[in-house]
């Protein structure tokens, strides 16, 4: 360990822009408000504080570390696809070499964190959270499958049950339920942006949903997906986690995301993929901030 972070530290030049970059810190914002969640959830009062600043914190490092593997990894599609060729790794900014020395020490920190100060079935589940991610889905299942979003969005899934196992320590279906939220948000969210980037994908060689079966196609699975996502946001409520605030705020969400998905569908000269993706965001970022404003009006009331 502590050579690692030696031959880091000592590299020529330290770009730390470039390093935090690497780490996708605004989907690991997100990965992270879902955490926090997951742990309000947990329990009905307040969620401690060791689980709260430590669970979250490794975290977010382990998460930083399998997006860093990702950009190591998907450095020669990077280079190819406009989205993506201005990258550290692409660019050559960051050295391949130092880009796996860093998401190592990050990786193993973040572990090390999570098993000796909050506990080892988060660190363990987080762990292959990681593995999911960076090893079996960019390294594998990105290149094998157009289902490669719907097999592997399980990984990018997981925060929430992190955060409620780090509070906890037991593995509890009430977690998964929100798990299942986010795997139904995954595709429909990551098609709209293949949509919108089809060339790209299809230059780089991946064989994405749009590149392989067409645009069409795509758009309707987005379609059909909307439905069960919506179906997925009404779980919490099913199983009393939620109450009324919720209830009504994710049918509003749901009943929005399914009618941009219709647009872009039949009426796709009035919204564009691009918009149905960023929009997505927002859609989730807002479904969980109503559960944890939720559960907390519940706790106060």
């Amino acid at each position: 360990m502590a050579k690692l972070i030696l031959a880091l530290t000592h590299a020529p030049s330290w770009p730390w822009r470039d390093y935090l970059e690497m780490t996708k810190p605004k989907v690991v914002a997100l990965m992270l408000v879902t955490a926090l969640v997951g742990m309000a959830l947990a329990t009905p009062g307040w969620i401690p504080l060791t689980a709260l600043i430590f669970g979250l914190t490794g975290i977010g490092m382990m998460a930083g570390s399998a997006a860093a593997i990702n950009h190591l990894v998907d450095r020669r599609i990077d280079t190819i696809m406009a989205r993506t060729h201005n990258r550290p790794l692409p660019k050559g900014r960051v050295a391949p070499r130092q880009a796996l020395i860093f998401a190592a020490v990050l990786g193993v920190a973040g572990f090390t964190l999570l098993y000796a100060l909050v506990n080892p079935l988060t660190a363990w589940l987080t762990c292959a959270s990681l593995v999911g991610y960076a090893v079996i889905y960019t390294g594998f299942l990105k290149r094998a499958t157009p289902q490669n979003i719907v097999i592997g969005g399980l990984a990018g899934a997981m925060p929430p049950l992190l955060g409620w196992t780090a509070v906890t320590g037991d593995f509890h279906g009430h977690g998964m339920l929100l798990v299942i939220i986010i795997f139904a948000w995954t595709p429909p969210h990551f098609w709209a942006l293949a949509i919108h980037r089809k060339e790209d994908y299809a230059r780089a060689g991946l064989p994405m949903l749009p590149v392989t079966h067409g645009v069409e196609y795509t758009k309707t699975h987005i379609l059909l997906y909307s439905f069960l996502l919506a179906l997925a946001c009404l779980l919490p409520v099913l199983v009393g986690m939620s109450g009324p605030l919720y209830l009504l705020g994710s049918t509003v969400l749901s009943g929005w995301f399914v009618w941009r998905a219709w647009q872009l569908k039949f009426q796709p000269e009035r919204y564009e993929p691009i918009k149905l993706f960023l929009f997505s965001i927002w859609q989730l970022l807002a479904l969980f901030v109503l559960l944890l404003v939720d559960h907390y009006l519940e706790l106060l009331l």
